[in-house]
């Protein structure tokens, strides 16, 4: 087994627009770095590279244009051997200049930012192919407390996405929760730890609405992974199937505050957020304490290894003709709305936030459209077995039900879902869909649960495929 390991910094130099709100918000400092990390593996002549990106997610052009590069600086690398999924961070730039007005010459536009995204992107993965070295790789799983299901539900039967649960009409949580931590360690050619792999089931959004740039609650787990085996240790996050989760708890918050004042991670008054990442970093590497020795007792130099790529078509949700008509008054009232902030810069949150409802109730229409030319959707999957363990991707913000299925059904010891390995969008459960409310309604989704069904028969297929 050949393994190499890069990462490179991808925070912008000047101000952005960053993504993960209606309204657009420019970022006024950079709370830490942005980092792409790219692992590479190559044996008897199999190849992947796993990349993962502090981002919301990774859109299409952005990964054509890494692989084309990458096609040119390493060309004995097939590109479409190399995935990239994001963290989901909320606090990242935008790469598509149609998203927001033009915020003016001060603000980096997002195309400007995708082009210097790329470019770093693609050394990366350039730099840990051409790093490969003889070595080895171990694997196990733990535990870690860090997502939560953020979907409630009311009593007469409708859901809310987050809400306040302290009110008399709350009835329940709409989903389940996976606390699991599956790792990946790799070594070089003298057992010593080079790098590890770290999938959970939380998306990276602690401080998502904050003005600054940052990879959220990422940057402090790799900081205390370092502190505690290694600065020159990589640590490759991976977001598991979590489109109805997040790091925000939905009750208790009081008393949960009052732990981090106690523990010392705070001050009474502050904002507790930045305790929170810090918590959810030391958990994480508790975790990593807990298996890496353990792990470490089967390094594994030769393996199966196969890496299989296809494009599934899933059915699109169907829009329908009502659907339509409700986007088409929410649209005209956005506009009229807009009409009424002209006198109002681009970055007024106000303004940007109706600019970016009609953005969204605009997709609605155009997938209309759409699916009358094109009735599926088609998703680049890739099936990575490494000995007992695989890796399974899918480009969505996928529900935790689909991630939980493809799990109990994987003929494989352990199982990475790797989801957002493409632009994202909610793909949500049946429940979620009866329930309603963001994240589930068709503005939120190109797919829906009949699409989620066959994308967890397709996975399980694959998975099978590589295992016999």
């Amino acid at each position: 087994m050949l393994i190499g390991w890069a990462s490179r910094d991808t925070t912008p130099p000047r101000p952005v627009i960053l993504r993960g709100q209606f309204h657009a918000r420019i970022s006024n400092a950079v709370q830490d770095p942005i980092i792409v990390t790219a692992l590479a593996l190559e044996s008897g002549g199999e190849q992947c590279v796993m990349a993962t990106a502090d981002r919301v997610g990774i859109p299409t052009e952005l990964l054509a244009g890494v692989r084309e590069k990458i096609g040119k600086l390493v060309p004995d690398l097939v590109p479409e051997k190399l995935f990239i999924s994001a963290t989901h961070t909320h606090t990242a730039p935008a790469t598509e200049d149609g998203d927001w007005e033009d915020m003016g010459p001060e603000v980096m536009k997002s195309s400007e930012y995708a082009a210097f995204f790329v470019e770093r992107t693609a050394e990366c993965v350039a730099a840990a192919w051409r790093k490969r070295k003889p070595g080895g790789l171990a694997w196990g799983c733990g535990q870690a407390v860090v997502g939560f299901n953020r979907r409630q539900v009311k009593l007469g039967g409708a859901s809310q996405m987050y809400g306040d649960t302290s009110t008399d009409d709350f009835a329940n949580i709409e989903g389940y929760e996976d606390h699991g931590v599956d790792m990946l360690f790799t070594y070089d050619a003298e057992q010593a730890l080079t790098g590890m792999v770290v999938n959970l089931a939380c998306p990276s959004q602690v401080t998502e609405s904050a003005h600054f740039v940052s990879a959220d609650f990422w940057h402090e787990a790799r900081c205390e992974i370092r502190q505690r085996h290694g600065e020159e240790i990589f640590v490759l996050p991976q977001c598991s199937a979590a489109g109805d989760q997040s790091p925000h708890i939905m009750w208790k918050k009081g008393a949960e505050a009052r732990m981090l004042r106690l523990k010392g991670l705070c001050e009474e008054g502050e904002d507790v957020r930045m305790a929170e990442r810090v918590e959810i970093g030391q958990r994480i590497a508790a975790a990593v304490d807990e298996v890496l020795p353990l792990a470490g007792k089967e390094i594994h130099t030769r393996i199966d290894f196969r890496h299989r790529v296809a494009t599934v078509e899933l059915p699109r949700r169907k829009i329908t003709a009502e659907d339509v008509a409700e986007a088409q008054q929410e649209i005209d009232g956005y506009s009229a709305q807009l009409e009424e902030l002209a006198d109002r810069e681009s970055a007024d949150p106000e303004r940007s936030r109706c600019f970016g409802r009609r953005r969204w109730f605009r997709g609605v229409i155009e997938r209309y459209e759409l699916e009358k030319r094109q009735p599926t959707y088609p998703m680049e999957m890739h099936v990575v077995r490494l000995g007992d363990v695989v890796f399974a991707t899918n480009s969505f913000e996928l529900y935790l039900d689909y991630g939980l299925r493809m799990k109990t059904r994987s003929p494989a010891l352990q199982t990475f879902v790797v989801q957002l390995t493409g632009p994202g969008t909610y793909l949500p459960s049946g429940r979620s869909v009866g329930g309603g409310s963001y994240g589930s309604v068709p503005a939120s989704n190109h797919v829906g649960p009949e699409g989620g069904d066959l994308l967890v028969e397709e996975t399980v297929k694959g998975m099978r495929e590589l295992f016999g």
